[in-house]
């Protein structure tokens, strides 16, 4: 995607380096290898000769895969790609926007030109969220809940179905909250997703569909969308006993364990292609299928051994078992021995990212849970609360960088919300309370934010609700026995099941470190968890 007529430097202090000694601003292209739009700006833009030489002349331009590099992405990204930004020396940012044709790209560089030439550094800014602002911490209530229940209420598309009269994304984090709480939106939701998002031919899920009515779907299938939705359908089948709901989630399997394998992981993504996607069977079988981006990263690979564990527990495939432990190996291979965790396999991939710490700790635990094998998670939580956790508990988004605004802390919701389930779920799973109040403390960092958080973070109150009475099946038996495939199969996706647990020959079920009962049969288990759930 770089062929271009623009003399691209990497990312690094070199490239800001000489633009501060040449006096000039940095050109900063976020692209990756999915976007149609990347592909055509690069085609157009960038191999015009008079803009590449201008560009070439009067700035330093610098090239960087945004899937690569998170933390560029998460601080520059002008919210779609390419993301088009004009530097300063120092990384604090002029200006910016997304695809830029060749007259709206020139008329950006004479207004860059004429900005640097008046002011300089002056003109620079840096975003809001790096500005040193810290999370508004509160206490964790009941309230958050509450909170988020009237949001999937209010902001819920009764025509369609989904969240929000705009755009449509699947939000699979806010369909598994859902699924305990609103069930007939989750499902409704499932539905939609299924029917116009999910390519019935090629199997797996397009990213998003650009209209209310789920019409003119976005048709990138990304690794970590298709992990989540393998979840949330997995979810759907164990609560409803759908059987589509079943096929769904197994045709996205067989695309995760086929297009997207690489062999040893899975591959980052599939470009997405319109005419190829419009096209019929026929057709596209004798077309060449939307490239695939072999990357094998860690974060997205650690998604999908969650869920093709979460999928096993609900239907007990052995083909995605086998795929999740093979991933699960390519993931520990990017472990470090103190438990920090390489973005992908290469010398100059990032280190120690909040995205990638949370990530592959969640696949872990999900491991430990699923095949009784914990793994580095222990090594993975440590690391990063040795080293990304400030002194209140908060967690930033990486180690402090040298290059640009990587020197800033950036405070990510997201995967704070990822780390802090993780950590819950380790606590119950290892017995041990300091990572219960870690992510006590990581999720209590944006309590009283709380009020103001649309559906999209419905992710944050599952784990603030499941912080206030968390609960556990521990099952004195190893992984795989009868009980322990019961205790997978029967209790609810927010309780966490711990095989060869200390309690004897049983399942005890433990709500908040209590002792609810405990059963030696599934028959048993049933019964216990229904009478529980009913009370």
């Amino acid at each position: 995607m770089d062929d271009t007529n623009v003399e691209w430097r990497e990312w690094g202090p070199d490239a800001f380096a000489t633009a501060e000694r040449a006096g000039k601003p940095v050109l900063l292209s976020l692209t990756v290898p999915w976007s149609p739009e990347c592909a055509e700006m690069d085609a157009t833009t960038y191999t015009e000769p008079r803009i590449a030489a201008h560009v070439n002349d009067g700035f330093v331009p610098v090239r960087v895969d945004a899937e690569r590099q998170p933390r560029v992405r998460d601080r520059y990204t002008m919210g779609g790609f390419p993301s088009t930004v004009f530097l300063t020396p120092s990384g604090e940012v002029l200006t910016g926007a997304t695809f830029l044709g060749v007259d709206g790209f020139r008329g950006i560089l004479d207004s860059v030109r004429e900005t640097w030439d008046a002011s300089g550094e002056a003109a620079g800014s840096v975003p809001r969220a790096l500005r040193g602002d810290r999370p508004p911490g509160g206490e964790l209530t009941a309230r958050v809940e509450e909170h988020m229940v009237e949001q999937l209420l209010a902001a819920y598309d009764e025509e369609f179905g989904g969240w929000g009269s705009d755009a449509k994304f699947p939000l699979a984090p806010t369909i598994e909250f859902a699924l305990v709480r609103a069930r007939e939106q989750a499902t409704r939701t499932l539905e939609a997703v299924r029917t116009h998002l999910y390519d019935t031919y090629d199997g797996g899920f397009y990213r998003y569909a650009a209209n209310r009515d789920w019409a003119q779907p976005r048709r990138e299938k990304l690794l970590d969308d298709n992990a989540a939705l393998v979840r949330a359908f997995a979810y759907g089948y164990r609560y409803t006993g759908e059987e589509a709901y079943r096929e769904t989630a197994q045709g996205a399997v067989e695309y995760l364990t086929t297009t997207l394998w690489t062999g040893e992981g899975f591959a980052a993504s599939q470009a997405g292609d319109d005419a190829y996607y419009r096209a019929d069977a026929s057709d596209r079988e004798s077309a060449d299928p939307p490239a695939v981006d072999e990357t094998v990263l860690a974060d997205r690979n650690a998604l999908a051994v969650d869920a093709l564990l979460t999928y096993d527990r609900y239907v007990e495939e052995t083909d995605a078992r086998r795929y999740a432990e093979r991933a699960r190996e390519a993931v520990v291979d990017l472990i470090d021995d103190d438990g920090a965790v390489a973005h992908y396999d290469g010398a100059d991939a990032p280190r120690g990212t909040l995205l990638d710490q949370a990530r592959v700790l969640t696949g872990l635990t999900t491991s430990w849970s699923v095949l009784g094998d914990p793994g580095p998670a222990r090594a993975v939580a440590d690391w990063t609360l040795d080293h990304l956790t400030d002194d209140d508990g908060v967690l930033r988004d990486g180690p402090v960088g040298e290059t640009g605004l990587l020197s800033e802390p950036l405070y990510p919701l997201d995967y704070t919300v990822e780390a802090g389930a993780a950590l819950l779920d380790l606590a119950l799973l290892s017995g041990e309370q300091r990572y219960r109040e870690a992510a006590h403390d990581a999720i209590a960092a944006y309590a009283n934010a709380a009020e103001r958080m649309g559906v999209e973070a419905a992710g944050y109150a599952s784990v603030a609700a499941r912080l206030q009475s968390p609960q556990a099946v521990r099952v004195g038996r190893p992984a795989g026995s009868d009980l322990h495939r019961a205790a997978l199969r029967l209790a609810d996706h927010e309780t966490v099941v711990v095989p060869n647990a200390d309690v004897g020959d049983t399942a005890t079920l433990v709500v908040d470190g209590e002792d609810r009962g405990e059963a030696d049969t599934p028959a048993g288990l049933e019964s216990l968890l229904t009478d529980i759930a009913s009370r």
